[in-house]
């Protein structure tokens, strides 16, 4: 008798704990994006603390409101968190929209369709170069690090975007909101609603870590070029 364990029984001994379903991988991937994220933005939360400081201090010199702005967004699952932001409108930007989109009709349209505007008489000077160069969006440091956000993911929403999603919310927020994402590179502000709504499910769908490292390095010169920021 061989005193070698016969060598096809052996591989089935070791095949079967080395399958790992897919719903383990992707749990696996989720740790390893999770462990990113963290590291990352403590990382940058210490070395960005000076230039942010800065911008806060730009922000209350100009009407002397404060200087962070948070809002209830929808995030993983439909979950609700507060996302911040530096403040880049004036204090009474709310009564400003509403007179805005109750006065004029081509304003009230474009917001309708995309939930922006190309003129936004509610924005400071400060503000528009906040959102220029995208560092109005430094504070989400703080959302990534409670893991509420990620690096990349679909943008998070307002609560009154969510029927605009339809049957495609759950799914595109099957995976945390992100920082940046396939909408953020594709043209921002420049891309219709529907689009962004495809590009955040294409995302959900095709989700995995070399996707997020490529959007990390296409976001670099879309912020640089401000390709669709307003």
């Amino acid at each position: 008798m061989s005193r070698f364990p016969d060598s096809q029984n052996l591989s089935a001994s070791f095949s079967l704990p080395m399958r790992v379903s897919q719903g383990e991988y992707r749990f696996a991937r989720g740790v390893v994006k999770r462990g990113f994220d963290l590291t990352a933005g403590i990382l940058l939360l210490f070395l960005l603390a000076p230039l942010m400081l800065l911008i806060a201090a730009l922000v209350r010199a100009g009407d002397g409101g404060p200087a962070l702005f948070k809002q209830p967004r929808v995030g993983r699952g439909g979950k609700s968190f507060r996302c911040w932001k530096f403040r880049t409108m004036a204090c009474n930007a709310d009564e400003a929209l509403q007179h805005l989109l109750a006065t004029d009709p081509a304003a009230a349209k474009e917001w309708a369709e995309s939930q922006k505007l190309t003129r936004d008489p509610r924005i400071t000077p400060v503000g528009a170069f906040l959102r220029r160069s995208s560092l109005d969006e430094l504070p989400q440091l703080f959302n990534i690090i409670a893991g509420e956000m990620s690096f990349v993911g679909p943008r998070p929403i307002v609560a009154a975007e969510r029927e605009r999603y339809g049957e495609a919310f759950n799914h595109c927020f099957s995976v945390p909101p992100g920082l940046t994402g396939l909408w953020q590179i594709s043209g921002r502000s420049d891309c219709s609603y529907a689009t962004r709504i495809s590009l955040d499910s294409q995302y959900a769908s095709e989700w995995h870590l070399m996707l997020d490292a490529k959007i990390l390095v296409k976001t670099v010169p879309a912020v640089l070029m401000q390709r669709g920021s307003r």
